[in-house]
């Protein structure tokens, strides 16, 4: 089980004076939440925690910076990130409460404050935990996008700063801003979206026309293909899975446009050549398969994926040939 601090207590603890305090008879939605203080910053948005008067709870809330507030794109898909999030009901997606506007008229949507770490964090003291809980992690994720997926919605950024565990054996998949959504005819949702790709404009922050992680983006992704879908994810947890095996991302670079060119044409080196761990080979033949270049020659669906992943991995161990300790 993995370890975590406890949430504040004036977060989580239940008292009488919250519960049945009056709601008042004429409620001012602008009045509603307060004691706002700021958890991260995105590339265009920001998340606080702030309490729900109405509700005497703590939770999350996500604006846009006040530099990306007056763009209309960037508002319609923060919007489309709310309803996303909202309409994928599942036990490791967020709950999202509210989706409204502030005072000022901006865009805002509120969603449950987890308290945990993110795999990211997580793999920073990666010696501290077993391969079996991080592998938990990563069948939880699988059963979000598996979810997302048959609902017709590509996540697009899938990374481990996007894998959040909770005290409380919550796994849940954040960030659904970059999220792909079709017509019901199939028809393209790219509303807002650049048809072509800088290799100079991506950032490894995710800002610029291919937005995303380059050390975990399909090469479709990169690339802007129209056609791209549902399997972009599974190269994108096959490139958790290669870090949470070998200690790294597959595509490597010291400057942006190298891990962009290492994305699109190496080819990895196998996990077990690169770690003085050993290694499950069932694990490493799942984690080569997702990052092919070819989206045939990956897994086709999630289903699939998942049921390798249920399997025993923990008897086969692949000879290690990597750096000894």
């Amino acid at each position: 089980m993995l370890n975590f601090p406890e949430p504040p207590k004036n977060y989580s603890s239940v008292f009488l004076d919250d519960t049945d305090k009056p709601l008042p008879e004429k409620i001012d939605p602008r009045m509603r939440y307060a004691f706002f203080s700021t958890i991260a910053k995105g590339g265009k948005s920001l998340i606080k925690s702030c309490k729900d008067l109405h509700l005497s709870r703590f939770i999350c809330y996500k604006s846009l910076k006040p530099e990306f507030a007056d763009d209309e794109t960037e508002q319609k898909r923060l919007i489309r990130e709310a309803r996303v999030t909202a309409m994928l009901q599942h036990p490791n997606t967020i709950p999202t409460y509210e989706l409204g506007r502030d005072a000022k008229g901006y865009p805002y949507f509120t969603m449950k404050l987890v308290h945990g770490y993110t795999l990211g964090e997580l793999l920073s003291y990666r010696e501290r935990y077993d391969l079996t809980q991080l592998m938990q992690l990563v069948l939880e994720v699988g059963y979000a996008l598996e979810y997302a997926h048959t609902h017709g919605v590509a996540h697009r950024d899938i990374k481990p700063h996007n894998i959040l565990a909770g005290p409380y054996s919550e796994v849940l998949l954040l960030d659904w801003g970059l999220a792909k959504v079709w017509y019901p005819d199939g028809g393209e949702g790219t509303e807002g979206e650049s048809k072509s790709v800088h290799i100079e404009d991506i950032t490894l922050t995710g800002a610029g026309n291919a937005q995303g992680s380059p050390q975990y983006m399909s090469p479709e992704q990169i690339n802007q293909d129209p056609t791209i879908d549902h399997r972009t994810d599974i190269f994108s947890l096959g490139a958790v899975l290669y870090e949470i095996l070998c200690g790294r991302p597959p595509a490597v670079g010291e400057k942006v446009h190298q891990v962009i060119q290492s994305a699109l044409n190496d080819t990895p080196q196998n996990p077990s050549e690169l770690t003085s761990l050993r290694i499950p080979k069932l694990l490493e033949d799942i984690t080569m398969r997702c990052l092919e270049k070819d989206p045939d020659r990956r897994f086709q669906t999630m289903d699939e994926l998942l049921h390798l992943l249920k399997q025993d991995w923990r008897s086969d161990l692949v000879k290690n040939t990597g750096p000894s300790d």
